[in-house]
Parts: C-alpha cells; structure tokens; sequence
C-alpha cells in the first residue's frame, strides 16, 4: 500500500498537539524532561510493554487506564523511571490527575510514562508546577512534536520523530510517532519508549494488531546492547478526525494504516540504533534464502547482538568469522555450509565468505567499506524464501564511559 513521509511527528495527524518542557526532574535546566501529547476528541488507544519481569510503575497504570480501549492524552517524564519505587503507582496516578486537570478530561483517559534512573524516588512538585505552562504551550505542528520528543530523551543524542500520509476508505490520513532509546536497547515486544497517533478511525482490536505486527518487524529487531528495559512501551492513539470509515477488520484499509505506520516505526527504529549509546556506525543484517522467515530473523538477531561483530565493526575489521560465529550460534534449523556473507556500505559491497568458509578478498578494499557510518552485513543461505533485517549498532569505548556514570 502507498503512503509518503511528511514532516509533523506526533502532531501530524488531525487534531494533536503536543509540547515539552524543563520542569527540573534533570539537573541539566538546558534538557527538557516533561512531555505532553493531547487529542482534541477522544481516542481509540492501544499498548504493548516489556517483558520483563520488573515494570515500571507507568506501565501498570496506562495498562489500567486503557484497558477499555480509549485515551486522550499522554504524559511522560525522562530523568526518573519511577520504577522499583514503593510508591510509583500512586505518583503516577497523581501525574495523570495533574495532566487531566490541565487538559480538562478525566485521568483514566491518560496515557503515562516514564524513563530514567531506576529506583530512585519520583518527585511530584516540579511536575505540578509545570503543568500549567506545558498544557499552554501545546502545539499542533513540527515544533510541538520535536519539543516533545526531546523531552523525553535520556541519553538519546538526537531527536527521534517520523510521519507519514495514506488513504483510507478515500480520506486522507496521517499517523506520525515519537521515540527515545539509545541504551537498555533490545526490546521483547517493541522500543523504550514510542508514542504513535492517526487520525484515522480504527478499532482498538486492530490498533492492538497492528502494534504487534508493526513491532514485530521494527522494534523487535533492534539491539544496542542487549538489555531489556523496565519501561519499554509502544502506545497508539487514533482519533478517527480524519473521517474514514473505522477500521474494524482485515483488508485494504488496515493495510494502507500498517504500511504507513510501519514506514514510521521502521525510520524511528533505525534512528535508534543509529544513536545507540557511544556508537558511530550504524549496522544493518539483512538475511535471505533462509528455510523460513523466522530462521530468518533468528540469524539477523544473533549478529547484530554478537558484541565481538559490534567490536570489529568499530575497528574497521573485516572479521568475517565472527558473522559465522553469530549465525552458528542462532538457535535455528538451517545449513551452514551453504551460507554467504558479504559486507557492503555508500563505498562499494564485498564478499568475505561463500559455503560457509573464507575466500580471497582485499582488505584494504574491505577497510574502505567499512570505514563509513552505515554498515551492511548481507547473509544468504541458500536454502529457501525466508528473509528479514536487524539493525543495531558498533560497541565503543564511549558505551562504557556513558554507563560509568549514568546516575551522576
């Protein structure tokens, strides 16, 4: 299905506005570290969270919140997690009603979340207190979107933000996102944090579909460094203002929406990766011929995650056996003595392995690809149709330097 990227994040779509400001969680007054994302009607809502075990505070109450199926606004703090805190889902709560107050809905339809240091208390009085200015400074266009999305930023370096425009039932619609991650990146189900609005109108059974399909191969196929944080959270909210028929099943229109929210998770997905903390390059697997597509995105997984390959990839070093390595390793049925790896950047493709062993090749060449700042790790198997892709980044010196001291 046809869609086209557009400029407008979050507040892309008909009827959203958003904003962001410093309200002093971060001790940097220079760093913005409260969002707020608000619908002008009510929306219908869906979330998928992390697996694991220890969640955040934020999670419990969202789930809460739209387990019914609808929402109107989001709040969401960076500096602070307010997970493991004995008190999270009362202070969460309490964020909702300060938010709800200022936008003049009901705290249930409030979306929540957080992201930042573990266990360490949530303060409330800087969030209170900045309510008023960040609802007033609400926002329905680029501006609003990009102070949002960096307001929610950790140690993110860049601003995270895509959208895109499609048809459907013959209206023209939009869905636009936001997100943050950068470390604690390798998601079981979708990112660290992503906010995604439309306006279409589409049902909460297919939004929640459509978060599972379009994590499964975005979201879920990224890794910085292998963990899996408290707080990941992928949120949808669609306001029907665009005014399609709603979307209450298979068929062309739920396509045209997954087409058009996948382009912009997928951008959002890569620009994650791509900011992986310490990295300089951004690494991309893409696997073909497997026997099918989860053998596919087993392999794809298992290099992109091989710290030794994130390694050799920052040094330049054509190491070919460590792609073997990581591909021997995957848990998967496939044989891999027919495989094919070949490494390929904006300077030229070269390949490095054929039948699962070494060929000759130039590794002066090899330095010159690999050299730049996006990476290609090309498998073939030779064994089938299945394909897919992983992106993740270099491991550098800078990695451990960042979480040193990521409290202080």
């Amino acid at each position: 299905m046809e869609y086209q990227l557009i400029e407008g994040g979050v507040c892309a779509a008909k009827g959203f506005q958003a904003s962001g400001v410093h309200c002093g969680i971060r001790k940097n007054h220079t760093k913005k570290d409260l969002a707020l994302i608000f619908s002008e009607a009510p929306c219908r809502a869906a979330a998928i969270y992390t697996q694991n075990k220890v969640k955040g505070a934020p999670l419990t109450v969202t789930k809460n919140h739209i387990a019914n199926g609808c929402a109107q606004g989001l709040l969401c703090n960076s500096g602070n997690a307010n997970t493991c805190n004995a008190d999270g889902e009362e202070v969460a709560e309490k964020m909702c009603g300060y938010a709800a107050a200022a936008l003049g809905i009901s705290a249930d339809d409030m979306i929540i979340a957080s992201t930042g240091v573990i266990g360490q208390p949530l303060p409330l009085e800087p969030i209170e207190n900045a309510m008023p200015v960040l609802a007033k400074g609400l926002r329905a266009d680029n501006t609003g979107s990009w102070d949002a999305a960096e307001a929610i930023m950790t140690t993110d370096t860049k601003v995270k933000q895509a959208a895109a425009a499609f048809t459907a039932g013959g209206k023209a619609c939009a869905v636009g996102g936001i997100c943050k991650g950068s470390g604690m990146v390798h998601p079981n189900m979708c990112t660290m944090l992503c906010f995604v609005t439309t306006d279409a109108a589409i049902s909460p059974d297919m939004l929640r579909q459509a978060c599972k399909e379009v994590a499964d191969e975005t979201f879920n196929m990224i890794s910085v460094d292998g963990d899996t944080s408290t707080n990941d959270m992928l949120t949808v909210m669609a306001n029907g203002m665009a005014g399609n028929p709603e979307i209450t099943g298979p068929g062309d229109d739920y396509e045209a929406f997954k087409g058009a929210m996948m382009a912009v998770c997928r951008l959002l997905a890569r620009e994650m990766a791509a900011d992986g903390e310490g990295a300089s390059k951004l690494l991309e697997c893409n696997v073909a011929g497997a026997p099918d597509t989860a053998c596919a995105k087993t392999i794809a997984k298992s290099v992109i995650c091989s710290s030794l390959l994130k390694a050799a990839m920052f040094g330049a070093d054509a190491n070919w056996g460590r792609v073997l390595c990581a591909i021997g390793y995957a848990d998967a049925d496939f044989d891999i003595a027919k495989t094919e790896v070949s490494f390929a950047s904006a300077k030229g493709e070269i390949k490095v392995c054929e039948n699962g062993a070494g060929i000759a090749f130039d590794e002066d060449t090899a330095k010159e690809i690999l050299l730049e700042d996006e990476i290609k790790i090309n498998i073939s198997l030779h064994q089938g149709n299945g394909t897919a892709t992983a992106w993740g980044c270099d491991l550098t010196y800078d990695y451990v330097k960042i979480n040193g001291d990521y409290r202080t």
